[in-house]
């Protein structure tokens, strides 16, 4: 059996999405990550159908040497990492098992409650001309009058960071299809299902920070 599967949505004889099924069908006792390499994935993510059975997605657009990062974060995970992490959870149980789980990687966790402390960070950082942090993880509902998807939008559209500046992930327990792609739309870089499967939220999180950091790099150098 393999320990990793990538496909494409267009096949000459199926849909991908058919090829992924027909995997689970026939190994349903064991799991393999199944991972739709596309150009034309984005479409879909937003309308959250490429199904059950597809365990992550790649936009091939970002090149072989990215793809070959992204599996690597799957097979053989990196055992130490650098970045800052701003996360957003008010739950305190929630919040420490997380943060171990983050800092246990060597990543620096700035973790606040609520989306007014969030804000209130970012908007000190960029008094000082910094911004704060490498990547955001955010919680959907969240104590205070904001939410998670309030925080996505003002760093959109009031701090004006784009997803290769400052990427979000959001962690969600709504499976409704129609406002997890509210969110994708309003600008988050990807969604952590809950409950969050540590190896998935990991390769999630230092995927988005090595793909910022190459765009920062692309930026400098330009």
């Amino acid at each position: 059996m393999f320990d990793f599967i990538t496909i494409a949505l267009r096949l000459p004889d199926m849909d991908g999405l058919e090829l992924a099924h027909y995997v689970r069908e026939s190994a349903p006792q064991i799991y393999v990550p199944i991972v739709v390499v596309s150009g034309d994935v984005d479409a879909r993510l937003h309308q959250r159908s490429l199904g059950e059975d597809v365990t992550d997605y790649f936009d091939k657009s970002l090149g072989f040497k990215a793809l070959a990062e992204f599996i690597r974060g799957y097979v053989r995970p990196e055992s130490a990492a650098e970045g800052t992490v701003l996360y957003v959870e008010d739950s305190r149980v929630v919040a420490l098992a997380t943060r171990r789980m983050l800092e246990k990687i060597g990543l620096t966790v700035r973790h606040v409650v609520s989306v007014e402390d969030a804000l209130a960070l970012l908007e000190t950082e960029r008094a000082q001309g910094q911004v704060g942090a490498d990547v955001v993880l955010t919680d959907v509902s969240l104590k205070g009058e904001l939410t998670g998807g309030d925080l996505l939008d003002q760093i959109r559209n009031q701090f004006h960071y784009g997803k290769g500046k400052l990427p979000v992930l959001v962690m969600t327990g709504d499976e409704n299809p129609a406002n997890q792609a509210a969110l994708l739309r309003a600008g988050a870089n990807d969604l952590v299902e809950k409950p969050v499967e540590e190896k998935l939220l990991i390769t999630k999180l230092l995927f988005q920070l090595r793909v910022a950091q190459h765009l920062r790099g692309h930026d400098a150098a330009a």
